[in-house]
């Protein structure tokens, strides 16, 4: 690119208050937290590409997480992420809770908040919330985080949450980020469900054409990111998962009760089952309902407007439809509630 046209194109993006990192355009980041806890509109980078089975662990394993765990800090991690990513920020880094859980191929930590019940009152339920499944979906991560700043300031107990901000850390944290993990398997491809041999490889080679980026892997579980995500599934019990991702612009569903006709901007879409995708595995497999929030951009975060009110449509959704709560509390209006679902 030319100096001029860099200049042109700096000018343009700074008139539009948008701070990318991760681009060859040097930009400041705004870090501008609302009262709401909810990030102001930043672009993230201009660079994109375009039955319940067994769960593997072993003392390796967790010796590996150990080790993991002596070598690194969380908040090191976190501020790798937070200096890739122009709408994450070091106060995200700063305020605790983080906790190395899983590690990935290369041995980089995958982070877990949790947001553990409270003494004054009993949770409707279990919620897990996964981002960055897709390392070059910046967005998908970067909008955990705003929501995990709005669970810091406002969380009341409603739910039990735990939160994956990242959940391919290899993927991401790359000079240039992809959408595989390091071994290059599309780890939204990689969960075990019905005739997986045959069937994810017949779709890759199908109806991808044998896209690298849609590689499923050589075996389900065949990752040790989607090995120990299915893992925590066992041991935390959600009853709702949501896992978010970029670019489509849509809500897609899987599994029992009823999907959300719109969360926010974001309208119901059904995009169907994959081989190996987490929605079949949970969704389908496991009868654990599976919201999949597709935000239209991969690099642009939504609006500040939009963030929040996909968080309220979300948490509405779930207080109406975890299957613990009581028919009193389905009726809101308490003023717990309208925190929670501001929060």
């Amino acid at each position: 690119m030319s100096t001029s046209k860099q200049i042109i194109l700096t000018s343009l993006l700074l008139f539009a208050g948008i701070a990318c990192a991760d681009s060859n355009i040097d930009t400041t980041k705004e870090d501008t937290i609302t009262e709401d806890g909810a990030a102001s509109q930043v672009a993230l980078t201009a660079a994109l590409e375009s039955s319940s089975p067994t769960v593997p662990t072993s003392p390796v394993e967790e010796e590996t997480v150990k080790q993991i765990q002596a070598k690194y800090s969380s908040a090191e991690t976190c501020t790798k992420i937070e200096r890739k990513l122009g709408s994450v920020y070091p106060k995200d880094c700063e305020i605790g809770g983080l906790e190395i859980s899983g590690v990935s191929v290369k041995g980089t930590p995958i982070l877990v908040k949790e947001y553990p019940p409270v003494s004054s009152r009993k949770p409707l339920g279990r919620v897990l919330l996964v981002g960055g499944i897709h390392g070059d979906e910046y967005s998908s991560v970067s909008i955990v985080f705003a929501w995990m700043r709005k669970l810091n300031q406002f969380h009341s107990g409603m739910f039990h949450w735990k939160v994956v901000p990242l959940m391919n850390p290899d993927g991401l944290l790359r000079n240039k980020a992809q959408r595989m993990n390091d071994n290059g398997v599309d780890l939204n491809r990689n969960f075990p469900t019905p005739n997986w041999e045959t069937e994810s490889q017949k779709y890759w080679v199908e109806r991808t054409k044998s896209n690298p980026r849609r590689y499923p892997g050589p075996t389900p579980l065949s990752e040790p990111e989607s090995q120990w995500l299915a893992k925590l599934i066992k041991e935390f019990k959600p009853d709702a998962i949501v896992a978010v991702h970029a670019p489509y612009g849509i809500l897609d569903f899987d599994g029992p009760r009823t999907a959300p006709k719109r969360l926010g901007h974001l309208h119901l879409n059904l995009l169907g089952t994959y081989p190996g995708s987490l929605g079949n595995y949970a969704g389908v497999q496991n009868k654990i309902p599976v919201v999949t929030i597709e935000l239209p951009y991969a690099g642009i975060m939504p609006t500040r407007e939009q963030v929040s009110s996909i968080w309220v449509d979300m948490v509405g959704w779930l207080k109406k439809n975890m299957h613990t709560i009581p028919q009193e509390a389905s009726q809101g209006g308490s003023v717990e509630s309208r925190v929670d679902a501001t929060s």
